[in-house]
Parts: C-alpha cells; sequence; structure tokens
C-alpha cells in the first residue's frame, strides 16, 4: 500500500520535511494514541526543508502504482523518510482517480517528412503540433495533469531489411529524431507549456511502419522504437483522443485502425506539404553491420526532459531488432546507468535533486512508452530489486518481453557496468560525452575485452530551435536543462514560502 504522512497548509501545501515524526501537539499525540481518527491523521504528519504544491507531490508518489509497483512505492516511501498512513492511501488513491478520468492523452499520427532538416519537419508538422500545443495551453492552466502524448512519425519500410541490423539506420534515425525533439521543446516553449512536469506535457515518439504487418505468434509482438501499425493499434492504449493529418494519408491511417476493430475518436489536423520520400529520411550505413543483443547508456538522468529521451530511444534503437524467425536466440538487454546520490552532491541546485529511486523510476516508465506495446495484462510489470555490497551492486531490472530486459544500475564512478560486464556491445554518447566512450574502451582493452562500438547521440541545439520557433534560446534551453529545472523548482519554492 502506497503512502506518506502529509501536512497541508492553508494555501494546499504539502510540507515535507525535517528528519523524524514530529507531533503536532502533546494534545494531539494523547489524542492519536487514545485513538480518534482525526487526530491520528494529524500525527500522521512530517514537516520538511522546503514546500511544493500538493499537485506536484502526489503525482511524484504515484509513479509507482503507474509502474504497477506498490511495494517499490512502498519502498521509496521509507526511503524518503515518509510513514504509510491510511488518511495519505485515500488521499492519493482519490486523486489518481481523479487524474485518469481527467488528464488528457493523446496519439498523434504524423507523415514522413520530405528531409529531416529542422526548418523542413516545421513545414510539415509545425501546424499539427502547433494546435496541440495551443490547445494544451488552455487545458492545462492551471492544471497538475499531464498530457501524455504519444507521437508515431510513419515511415513506411523502416522496419524492412534494408535496416537491418538496425545499426544501420542508427545515425539517420537519431539525427530524425534530435530534430524532431527540436521541435517539440521549441513549439512548447512558443506557447509557454511546460514539459515533463505536473501541468505540462509528456511526449514519448516513436517510428511506426504502416507497411509491415505483425502477425503476433507465440506472443511475440514488434518492440519499440519502431514498431509496425498492426502493433501499435492493438495496443490497447488508453487514448481519448487520435490526431491524424487532414490527408488522403490520414484517412488511411484511421481506416487502417477501424479494420482492426480500434475505434477512438479521430481528429484531422492541419499539416503542411507532405512528400513521401523515405529514403531521404533514413539512409542506411553499411559501416554499420553488428547486431548488439546488449547496449548500455549512462547519465543522471534528473529531471527526464527531451534531450534525455533522445538519448534514452537512441539506446533502444541500436539494440537488435528481434523478427520472429530469431526468436529464441540470445536474450536481450538494455542496460541503463544511473548516476548514484552520493555523487550528485556539488550538482549545482542539488537540493531539488531528484532521488535515484524518482530517476530510475521516470526513465523506466519512458522506457516502457517507446518499447513496451503489448496490451495491458498481456506483459505485466514484475520488477526484480538487487542491492548487493560493491559498485554496480544496486539495481531494478524488468522484462518487456521473454527475450529482452532492462537493466537501470546505480553507478558510482563514470564506467559503471561497461567495465565489469564483458558481453555489452554497444555503449550510447551524446556528442558531449564521446571521450567518455575513448575512455570505456581504453579500459575494457586493458582487461583484454573487445571494445564497445559507440554509437553517437545528437545534442539538442538552441540556435535551431530559435531559428523555427517564435522563443529564445534560453526558453528553448530551459526545456533541456536539468540545472535549469531545478533553478525553476528553487525559485517556486521560495515564491510559495
Amino acid at each position: 500500500m502506497l503512502g506518506g504522512g502529509v501536512e497541508l497548509d492553508n494555501g494546499g501545501r504539502w510540507r515535507e520535511g525535517v528528519q523524524g515524526w514530529v507531533p503536532v501537539c502533546d494534545r494531539i499525540e494523547d489524542e492519536a494514541a487514545a485513538g480518534a481518527p482525526r487526530q491520528q491523521e494529524l500525527y500522521c504528519t512530517h514537516t520538511v526543508q522546503r514546500t511544493m504544491s500538493i499537485q506536484e507531490a502526489i503525482p511524484r508518489a504515484a509513479r509507482s502504482i503507474v509502474l504497477g509497483v506498490e511495494l517499490e512505492a512502498q519502498r521509496q516511501a521509507e526511503n524518503a523518510g515518509l510513514r504509510c498512513c491510511l488518511f495519505t492511501v485515500a488521499l492519493i488513491q482519490s486523486q489518481l482517480q481523479s487524474d485518469a478520468m481527467a488528464a488528457p492523452y493523446g496519439l498523434l499520427l504524423l507523415p514522413t517528412p520530405p528531409s529531416p532538416a529542422v526548418r523542413q519537419l516545421k513545414e510539415v508538422y509545425g501546424p499539427a503540433l502547433s494546435h496541440i500545443f495551443s490547445d494544451a495551453a488552455v487545458q492545462l492552466k492551471g492544471s497538475s495533469n499531464i498530457y501524455k502524448l504519444d507521437i508515431g512519425l510513419v515511415i513506411p519500410h523502416s522496419l524492412g531489411g534494408q535496416y537491418q541490423p538496425r545499426s544501420k539506420a542508427f545515425a539517420s534515425i537519431q539525427h530524425l529524431l534530435a530534430n524532431f525533439y527540436t521541435l517539440v521543446g521549441a513549439t512548447s516553449a512558443s506557447y509557454d507549456v511546460e514539459l515533463d512536469v505536473p501541468g505540462g506535457v509528456d511526449v514519448r515518439v516513436f517510428l511506426v511502419d504502416p507497411s509491415e504487418q505483425s502477425q503476433f505468434k507465440d506472443s511475440q509482438r514488434v518492440q519499440g522504437p519502431v514498431i509496425d501499425l498492426a502493433t501499435l493499434a492493438t495496443s490497447q492504449r488508453s487514448w481519448d483522443q487520435i490526431y491524424v493529418p487532414d490527408t488522403d494519408g490520414g484517412e488511411l491511417l484511421i481506416a487502417a485502425f477501424l479494420k482492426l476493430d480500434v475505434s477512438i475518436p479521430s481528429k484531422k489536423l492541419p499539416i503542411g506539404n507532405v512528400s513521401v520520400t523515405p529514403q531521404t529520411v533514413i539512409t542506411p550505413d553499411d559501416r554499420r553491420s553488428t547486431s548488439h543483443s546488449a547496449v548500455i547508456v549512462g547519465g543522471t538522468f534528473d529531471h527526464l526532459h527531451i534531450g534525455h529521451k533522445l538519448l534514452l530511444t537512441a539506446t533502444a534503437l541500436a539494440l537488435d531488432h528481434r523478427r520472429e524467425e530469431q526468436v529464441g536466440s540470445r536474450p536481450r538487454s538494455l542496460v541503463v546507468g544511473i548516476t548514484g546520490d552520493e555523487m550528485l552532491v556539488n550538482k549545482k541546485f542539488a537540493e531539488y535533486l531528484e532521488s535515484w529511486e524518482e530517476r530510475w523510476q521516470n526513465t523506466a516508465a519512458f522506457l516502457r512508452a517507446i518499447i513496451d506495446f503489448s496490451p495491458p495484462g498481456e506483459s505485466p510489470p514484475d520488477i526484480q530489486r538487487t542491492e548487493k555490497p560493491g559498485p554496480n551492486g544496486k539495481q531494478v531490472s524488468f522484462q518487456v518481453a521473454p527475450d529482452l530486459t532492462v537493466r537501470l544500475v546505480q553507478i558510482a564512478d563514470p564506467f559503471g557496468p561497461t567495465i565489469a560486464e564483458e558481453d555489452l556491445g554497444a555503449l550510447i554518447v551524446s556528442a558531449e560525452t564521446r571521450s567518455g566512450g575513448q575512455a570505456v574502451n581504453a579500459e575494457r582493452n586493458k582487461r583484454g575485452w573487445a571494445s564497445l562500438e559507440v554509437f553517437e547521440v545528437d545534442v539538442l541545439q538552441a540556435g535551431e530551435a530559435e531559428a523555427v520557433a517564435d522563443t529564445s534560446a534560453s526558453g528553448f534551453e530551459a526545456k533541456i536543462s536539468s540545472t535549469d529545472i531545478r533553478q525553476r523548482r528553487m525559485k517556486s519554492a521560495n515564491s510559495s514560502l
């Protein structure tokens, strides 16, 4: 059961706080001990060093329920120094039910652009994204809801043999995703809509191949971030609206959904000029011909933002796409090294860093959103937690498919599992951290191990965003900087005191 003692002040604020339990007063403590229900509630209070609105606090506590792991939620509460009480449990569950009914969840399907360049993406996708974010600005004003928005870029033959192994298509697809996320960040800044926080929009982008049709034999579905249309349509995600371009192609997409007995309200959105030429978007790189069954990425992943989402999506993209005839071969693993709390004490605004528990849960939730398209109940979360002494001993893992495991590892040094697990095959880095990839391989070579194949991901550019949207570079950078996000949290907390 999930819970944490809360104390609401007159402004509806949840005060977390100092160490240990503090009785409201001797009288309340005595009455609580005597069994007075209201005083038991008040006794379940926890005062703190900082304040946050209850609209922020409850969604944080609810993340574990979203993952389907109540025991993890309880552990997270205990690690934060909180105690469970029936009053708080009821409060959180009530808020969850209310939010579930009110929070919008949409699917936006977009056609293939003529080019991956940011300017061309804006020409094609700008009208639809502007419609979505202008509506979101109105719907989310003063709300604690998070608008979940799945975006499928429809690119024919993206699952085709010419792009297998997926490493061949890595450079082209990550570049497209980087530019698309740049456009998303710029558009959200133009409409003053936050990303990935209560009252904001949570965008998750993946590719959809309408030309491939899975048969789902033996419960083997296609895992993202590149899926077929049937996998998407039969995922039973609880979208309340599907947005499609106001084109003949949009009509065909809705017809395909209806053919698969999926009936969800749809809305046509304006779109720019479309030229279906996927070869100009995805170009196979024949220099990349190795399949990888074990890939790894590392980072802090504090206050998950679109830059993190790009990096995580690229990591999933580097993982071998398992076709039906290959099922039963070597199991696959996607490993995320997440910096431990003790390594972050010197970060700016460190008191507003998310805990390791929060960071792994946010990372896991996003990875599930772009990889796991199984219907509810077909692949229930089975999270395994391991805590052993020594480096990399603290881990959380879950299965997305019978042959695919995601592991989240707490790291205490710059190398993490890369120099502890020989069977890893690929490392994903950003352009800013390519030197880290070189250092990792130097250490592996000292051990007589093979080098990891290093895949580099683009860095989101504020200059590009400023050029294509009505926003300043600083407005965009605030969307992709964990430091800026922490600073805004600090200012918000201070203004509410």
